[in-house]
């Protein structure tokens, strides 16, 4: 294909991704370097008819909107925004990696910094779920795969509807059930024998209820790409392999799994970036006091009578540079496999 011709047939795709994904992570990242202004206050002195006086301090409302107009993305803060408590805390790492008592104790400690907290939940849910949904959905796909044609279309409609459940919604529905009222909370207080177990009272029982849901809603998506990718395994290469006496388990391992290792790398791939973004289960099981994450604390930054974008702009490039580093061994396997099909 010509240079020319080639240029033309992606100029309108390089166009959209310009405009709809560089230029925005453009704005962020200078964002992240402002903070908000602060209210210009004035000392206002009220004299009574009768005499006497007092001072009290408003806020100019007017220099202030001046001050904001003058100069709209605030204040310029260069990396202190990455660097204060809320997000990187080096000063407050330093402090307690040099006063700790040892290592679980440093540990500890930085857990309760808000960054590192909401990073935790965020790196757990991305190992633990993305694992667990695409096992989950290979070994659905592999047994919607042996079923009758007949009964295939229902089972495939049961399987896809927690990716059809809006996330939020299914969050709610499943946070409504762990609840102490619902089926699955009173069930866990009757096994446990403590009627004061709930969900938000546990930390271990809501950590475990947000990667359950994340398993249950990341499955469809895997077993869909899964079971597309089984309708393109060889039919010769299988039956020469049950000819050579090869069980249903080593044909599966010998044969399915390799065929399908393409599509794995390309399930990981959308899957921690999903992950990684974890953002409904927390609003939808009110979980804020025992987990958040990344995209949670954009949210707060965002939701609060006082608009915090220079925070919420170095959380997103903390996210960014946090998405890269997670895919890059994904990406470096790719890329190498790709050059060796080549050579």
């Amino acid at each position: 294909m010509p240079h020319k011709t080639f240029f033309a047939f992606i100029l309108p795709s390089l166009i959209a991704m310009v405009l709809f994904i560089a230029l925005p992570i453009v704005s962020v990242l200078v964002q992240s370097f402002y903070v908000e202004h602060g209210r210009v206050l004035v000392e206002v002195e009220n004299c009574q008819p009768f005499g006497g006086c007092t001072k009290e301090v408003r806020v100019d409302s007017a220099a202030t909107a001046a001050l904001e107009k003058a100069q709209p993305l605030g204040q310029f803060n260069g990396f202190g925004t990455y660097l204060n408590r809320g997000h990187l805390a080096v000063a407050e790492v330093g402090q307690i990696i040099s006063t700790s008592k040892g290592f679980g104790d440093a540990v500890a400690r930085i857990y309760n910094l808000p960054f590192y907290k909401a990073l935790a939940f965020t790196l757990v849910f991305c190992f633990v779920v993305t694992p667990l949904a695409m096992a989950l959905g290979f070994a659905i796909a592999l047994g919607v795969n042996a079923l009758p044609k007949i009964v295939k279309g229902p089972t495939i409609f049961f399987s896809l509807l927690p990716m059809i459940i809006t996330p939020l919604v299914g969050s709610l529905i499943l946070f409504w059930m762990i609840n102490p009222q619902g089926i699955i909370g009173a069930t866990i207080q009757h096994i446990f024998n403590d009627p004061t177990l709930s969900l938000r009272a546990s930390p271990a029982l809501t950590w475990g209820s947000l990667l359950f849901y994340g398993v249950w809603t990341n499955a469809p998506f895997s077993f869909v790409v899964f079971y597309a990718g089984l309708q393109t395994v060889p039919g010769d290469t299988l039956e020469s392999a049950m000819i050579d006496g090869a069980s249903r388990w080593e044909r599966i391992r010998y044969v399915i799994i390799p065929h399908l290792a393409p599509l794995a790398t390309f399930v990981a791939l959308v899957q921690l970036m999903d992950n990684f973004r974890v953002f409904e289960p927390i609003v939808g099981f009110s979980a804020e006091a025992n987990a958040t994450s990344l995209s949670w604390l954009i949210y707060n930054d965002l939701s609060g009578d006082t608009q915090l974008f220079g925070s919420a702009g170095a959380t997103s490039v903390l996210t960014i540079a946090g998405v890269i580093v997670l895919l890059m061994p994904v990406l470096v396997r790719t890329w190498r496999e790709f050059n060796h099909k080549v050579v």
